[in-house]
């Protein structure tokens, strides 16, 4: 039987990146703990799908256009999740963006504005919104997908390792600014996951698998399903002494 301290019952939730990949994961994992997800993206029907899916399991959901470049849609996200279930306690941060690979040299400087903008500042944006609404509740969790490229670099990922690690940093000083009032912050480094962005550099999931799997002790790429749990632990009340903490999910990539 599960500990009950890894219940999300009572717990209202925002999740942004739900319509794919580690987002949806996410927000279903989230649901079935028995928090009520608002599911944001700036992917529309997707975020719509995933609250649908929530819905048919019998949980609650809330579809949300969200682009998090614009910080009256993360003020107005946060509204309507407070309109419509009553507060808000977790708050997961999972938009990335697109990185081109490309050294410093060959990355021209709106390229690397828009990794910027959509990984780093609008995390920033999305917490400034959603903080105030924690503290209205005495407390919540910010969680943040950072990356194990947060930690090691990357050939021809320079504004990707820099945001990443930007978070686990962010993150940090969140928990600090905020332990007082009872919000905890932490960090999610998972190693490569099976989600669509693979295919952003790869041309199918095999080649990928093929790729990247041997970078991981476990011989293996990770699953959006196995990064969500670490979710759920961490908007929990299971992970209540963690705070200012990156959690490394990377099938051992950074081990050796």
């Amino acid at each position: 039987m599960m500990d009950s301290t890894f219940t999300l019952e009572k717990k209202t939730a925002i999740v942004v990146g739900a319509a794919n990949g580690i987002g949806r994961a996410t927000a279903l994992a989230f649901a079935a703990a028995g928090a009520r997800v608002a599911c944001a993206d700036v992917e529309e029907p997707g975020a719509k799908a995933t609250a649908a899916e929530i819905e048919k399991s019998g949980a609650h959901a809330l579809p949300v256009h969200l682009d998090v470049t614009d910080g009256a849609s993360c003020r107005a996200a946060v509204a309507a999740t407070v309109e419509r279930f009553g507060g808000l306690d977790v708050l997961m941060y999972g938009a990335a963006d697109r990185d081109t690979t490309a050294t410093v040299l060959e990355l021209d400087e709106a390229a690397w504005d828009r990794v910027i903008r959509i990984n780093l500042t609008g995390a920033f944006l999305m917490v400034k919104a959603a903080i105030p609404a924690m503290i209205a509740r005495g407390g919540g969790s910010v969680v943040l997908i950072a990356s194990q490229l947060g930690r090691v670099g990357a050939a021809g990922r320079p504004a990707y390792c820099a945001t990443k690690g930007a978070l686990i940093q962010l993150a940090k000083v969140l928990a600090a600014d905020h332990a007082a009032q009872g919000i905890r912050a932490n960090t999610i480094s998972p190693g490569a996951v099976e989600t669509r962005r693979m295919l952003m550099r790869h041309k199918t999931m095999d080649e990928a698998r093929t790729m990247m799997g041997p970078k991981h002790l476990l011989n293996r790429l990770g699953r959006p399903e196995e990064i969500a749990r670490a979710a759920v632990y961490l908007a929990s009340d299971a992970s209540s002494f963690m705070t200012g903490s990156d959690l490394l999910i990377d099938g051992g990539y950074t081990a050796i």
